[in-house]
């Protein structure tokens, strides 16, 4: 993994293969934030990169040859903008840094916050090349050094984060054929225990005799059997304790309502909420917070087969509801019910259940931001808040109460979905509120479309995993711990 670290070192002199510069527009031509650099190159560098249509807007992106004008041999312009704040910061480091796939060291002189620059460029320097084996694939930048004073703990930091987001990367950009539900469960212990958590795993007979009748119908298709992972993290000064529910379909073909081949492309992905509860709960050990968290990994493979579940079945959920299934591409939901119900065993201040759950959520928002549900306004706003710190999109949506005749069964307590198109995001968020005792404050967060990106790279974020929401995670657990 790429590793990063803090000097105070003039840029113009120091020595590293390219110097990373950021620039802001100016009315005689984009302006380096780095003092001397215009200087050391006589005075001509705004008009040489004004040449090539360079002008510090954010997001540009230009690389011209030094020719000894300063120790590195290459300069990469990097657009700021006018006021850049931290995710801009983040966003451009990233950017920069993926550009030179293929160069061993480089260092970033973009101002501002140090460990914003830092997690960017650990970020963008991101790849997946597992499988790989035609030789093409250029690799990461090793060594990044982010020009400026020394900030305690910057570097280490961002280096956590960095570690927990590329860890859920590398999950979801795994294919099923190598991350079922055992083997999801085998990584969450290796990683947990060299973490210092606290690891449970059930497997499907336990699951079965503890009465998980939604992980045991979701998974009862597929020679893979599911599993229900258990993570905790105390800490002897802690006031708090959070609980994170994750789902973890790591394939999803529909089940026996079949999903058609061009949306099944990439159901690998929909173990995404589970991988980023592992990320947070591992980047909250590392970085030591005052708070106590328990982080539950729902794990099942939905496939059709003569064991699959059927419409029309009925599931005895943990929390003792029964559920009439309509609809086994709607399996996401039915995990979720019975590890937001055990969750609350453990009898947390915050319940916070994160899922790729619905189309209806890239419908409404997008592939960026996530919708966020709330029994709790100002937890939905405080989850709000801290995705936007962070810089992963996040929007509070509704739970109209008018919706929640649409899950009504003839025959069993609710209904796993409603008939009607309209509204279906927040009818899911309705579905998943049933679950959840009273009194006991609960966000649910669909990250359908953040979890995976599909288009091309931006900023930090590569193509394919994303590894979003986990920092969000992390952030709350940092707010708990400090409040």
């Amino acid at each position: 993994m790429t590793t990063v670290r803090l000097n105070s070192a003039d840029p113009v002199s120091f020595d590293t293969d390219a110097l990373i510069v950021g620039f802001h527009p100016g009315a005689e031509g984009p302006r380096p934030v780095a003092e001397g650099l215009d200087a050391a190159f006589g005075g001509k560098l705004a008009a040489s990169l004004t040449a090539v249509g360079f002008t510090g807007k954010a997001g540009e992106l230009a690389k011209i040859p030094a020719f000894g004008a300063i120790t590195a041999p290459l300069l990469v312009a990097i657009g700021l903008g006018e006021d850049p704040g931290a995710e801009a910061l983040r966003r451009a480091a990233g950017a920069a840094v993926r550009s030179l796939a293929g160069t061993t060291r480089a260092a970033l002189a973009l101002g501002g916050e140090p460990e914003a620059v830092a997690l960017g460029g650990l970020l963008g320097a991101y790849s997946f090349a597992r499988y790989r084996t035609d030789g093409e694939q250029k690799n990461p930048v090793a060594e990044l050094t982010v020009l400026a004073a020394e900030t305690a703990g910057a570097a280490e930091r961002a280096g956590v984060l960095a570690e927990s987001v590329t860890l859920v990367r590398d999950l979801v950009n795994t294919p099923p054929s190598d991350l079922f539900p055992a083997r999801f469960a085998e990584i969450a212990e290796e990683e947990g225990g060299k973490a210092g958590l606290n690891v449970e795993v059930l497997d499907e007979v336990q699951l079965k005799n503890g009465g998980f009748g939604g992980l045991v119908a979701v998974g009862q298709g597929s020679v893979n059997p599911p599993r229900l992972v258990r993570l905790s993290y105390s800490h002897a000064d802690a006031t708090k304790t959070l609980a994170y529910v994750g789902k973890g379909i790591t394939f999803d073909t529909g089940g026996l309502n079949l999903k058609p081949s061009a949306s099944m492309d990439w159901m690998k992905s929909d173990m995404g909420g589970a991988g980023a509860v592992l990320g947070a709960l591992l980047g909250i050990a590392k970085l030591g917070l005052k708070v106590n968290a328990v982080g539950y990994l729902c794990l099942a493979e939905n496939m059709p087969s003569g064991t699959a579940q059927r419409p029309s079945d009925i599931i005895h959920s943990y929390s003792g509801k029964t559920v009439e299934v309509l609809d086994t591409d709607a399996e996401g939901r039915l995990v979720l019910m019975d590890g937001i119900a055990r969750a609350a065993e453990d009898e947390p201040d915050v319940i916070v259940d994160v899922a790729t759950l619905t189309g209806a959520q890239i419908v409404a928002l997008g592939w960026r931001t996530a919708g966020v549900m709330a029994n709790d306004d100002d937890l939905r706003e405080l989850v709000v808040d801290v995705a936007g710190s962070v810089g992963e999109g996040a929007w509070g949506m509704p739970l109209p109460e008018e919706l929640r005749k649409g899950l009504d069964s003839p025959i069993a307590d609710i209904a796993n979905l409603q008939p009607e198109r309209w509204g279906s995001m927040l009818a899911a968020g309705i579905f998943l509120k049933e679950f959840v005792p009273d009194g006991v404050k609960w966000a649910h967060v669909d990250m359908a479309g953040p979890a995976f990106n599909k288009g091309e790279p931006h900023g930090y974020t590569p193509k394919g995993g994303t590894g979003a929401i986990t920092r969000t995670l992390i952030g709350l657990a940092e707010r708990h711990a400090s409040a």
